[in-house]
C-alpha cells in the first residue's frame, strides 16, 4: 500500500486578525442664532458662532453669505459674504457682521447668514442662522392731530407745566410706580421704570404697554406719579393725550390727594381726568371718588362719547376746573360731568386739600376685563403735554 502524506505549510502557523483600517471622522459644522438688541447712536457687531464637532486634523474652509429678511442689507446691517477658514484642532469660528445705529422703535427685525460649500466638513442641519434684532429705541414717530387748548385763559396764569421735550422723563418731577400686585382692581400687568414702557418721543411722553413676562404677570406698562414733588390746589388742568382702545386696556389720566399716606383710599380722593376701557373705544369717563361715612368709596361721575371714531384716531384735551367745593370734567372744551360738595350725601368732601398727577396704562383689571385675541400689542398712550393754570 502507498501512503502518500500532504503537508499543509499553512496549517502550521496560527491565524491573526486583520485590523481594518479607521475611516476617517468628518467634522460638522453648527451655525448658531444670534439675538442682540439695536443700540440707539453706534453700530454694534452680531456674531454668528460656527461650532465644530469633533475638532478637524486639516484646516476647514467653508463660504458664508449674508441674506434678508424684514432686515434689510444696506439699512439694517451690512451684507457680508466671502470664506471663513477654521484651523485644525479649532472647535469654533465666527463670523462678524455690523448691524446700523437706529434710535426708531419698531418690531424685531430679522436677517440670516448661510453657510455653503465646506472643505473637510459638513454642515448640520440647514446650515442657516437667524440674526434678530430687537429695536427698543426710544423715538417713536407719531402724529399731532387733533384738538389743541388754548396757552392762556382769562384770568389764569401758568403754574407749571410738563410739555415732554426734554431728552428723557424727568424725574425731579416724576416718580414711577414698580410692581405687579394688582393695584386693588387685579390688574394684569408689571408697572416698571425701563424705558422699553416709558419714555419720551417726538415732544411726546409714551406709555407702552407690553406682552412680556415678569414673574406672574404676562404684560408690563409704566405708571408715573409727582407725589412728593408736584402737587396742586385748585385752578385749571389740561392735558392733550392720544389713548389705546383695544379690549382690556385701562388708561388712565387722574390724581390723588397729598394726604393718601395719612388718609388712605377713597379717604384721601380721587379725581379721574380721563380714563377709558378698551371695550369702549368711543367714551372716556370722569369720576372723583371719596370715603362715604361706613369708609366705602362713593362716586360721582359721568361719560363723554365721541359722535364719530375713537379715541386712538387723534389728540384730546382732557380738562378739569377746579375750585373749593366744585369740579368740573371737559373734554375738547366741552363739559360732561360736575360735582360739588353738595354732591355728597355721605362722608366728607376732600377735594379742597392738594393733589398729585398719576398717567397709567393699566393692562386688564376690574372694569376692563382682560385682552382677547383681538388686542394687539405693543398699546400707548401719547401724552403731548400737562399744564396747571391758577
Amino acid at each position: 500500500m502507498t501512503i502518500i502524506a500532504f503537508v499543509c505549510t499553512s496549517c502550521s502557523k496560527s491565524t491573526s486578525p486583520v485590523t481594518p483600517t479607521p475611516t476617517p471622522t468628518i467634522s460638522s459644522l453648527t451655525l448658531v442664532d444670534v439675538a442682540h438688541m439695536r443700540d440707539n447712536k453706534q453700530v454694534i457687531s452680531f456674531r454668528f458662532f460656527i461650532n465644530v464637532s469633533p475638532a478637524s486634523a486639516k484646516d476647514i474652509k467653508v463660504n458664508y453669505a449674508t441674506s434678508d429678511g424684514t432686515a434689510i442689507g444696506g439699512a439694517d446691517y451690512t451684507a457680508v459674504s466671502g470664506t471663513l477658514t477654521i484651523p485644525a484642532t479649532k472647535t469654533v469660528g465666527y463670523v462678524d457682521v455690523n448691524v446700523t445705529a437706529d434710535s426708531l422703535r419698531q418690531p424685531d427685525q430679522a436677517f440670516y447668514l448661510t453657510l455653503s460649500s465646506p472643505v473637510n466638513a459638513t454642515i448640520s442641519g440647514t446650515g442657516k442662522a437667524t440674526g434678530t434684532i430687537t429695536n427698543s429705541g426710544t423715538y417713536y414717530p407719531s402724529d399731532s392731530e387733533g384738538y389743541y387748548s388754548p396757552s392762556t385763559y382769562p384770568g389764569y396764569t401758568l403754574k407749571w407745566s410738563d410739555e415732554f421735550n426734554d431728552a428723557a422723563v424727568n424725574t425731579n418731577v416724576w416718580n414711577y410706580d414698580i410692581g405687579g400686585s394688582g393695584w386693588g382692581n387685579n390688574e394684569l400687568e408689571y408697572y416698571t421704570n425701563s424705558t422699553n414702557n416709558a419714555y419720551l418721543s417726538n415732544g411726546k411722553l409714551v406709555i407702552e404697554a407690553r406682552k412680556e413676562t415678569i414673574g406672574t404677570n404676562n404684560y408690563t406698562s409704566a405708571r408715573l406719579n409727582t407725589s412728593g414733588k408736584q402737587a396742586f390746589q385748585y385752578g385749571r388742568i389740561d392735558i392733550r393725550a392720544k389713548i389705546p382702545v383695544s379690549h382690556g386696556m385701562w388708561p388712565a389720566l387722574w390724581m390723588l390727594g397729598s394726604n393718601i399716606g395719612t388718609s388712605p383710599w377713597p379717604a384721601c380722593g380721587e379725581t379721574d381726568i380721563m380714563e377709558l376701557i378698551g371695550s369702549s373705544p368711543n367714551r372716556v369717563v370722569g369720576s372723583i371718588h371719596w370715603a362715604q361715612a361706613n369708609g366705602s368709596s362713593g362716586t360721582v361721575n359721568n361719560a363723554y362719547f365721541l359722535s364719530t371714531g375713537d379715541f386712538s384716531q387723534q389728540f384730546h384735551v382732557f380738562s378739569l376746573i377746579w375750585r373749593m367745593n366744585y369740579i368740573q370734567i371737559i373734554v375738547d372744551g366741552l363739559p360732561y360731568m360736575t360735582a360739588n360738595n353738595t354732591s355728597i350725601s355721605s362722608g366728607t368732601w376732600p377735594f379742597n386739600a392738594t393733589f398729585f398727577f398719576i398717567f397709567n396704562v393699566a393692562v386688564g383689571g376690574d372694569w376692563p376685563g382682560p385682552p382677547d385675541s383681538s388686542t394687539i400689542f405693543p398699546q400707548r398712550m401719547y401724552v403731548d403735554y400737562v399744564r396747571v393754570f391758577q
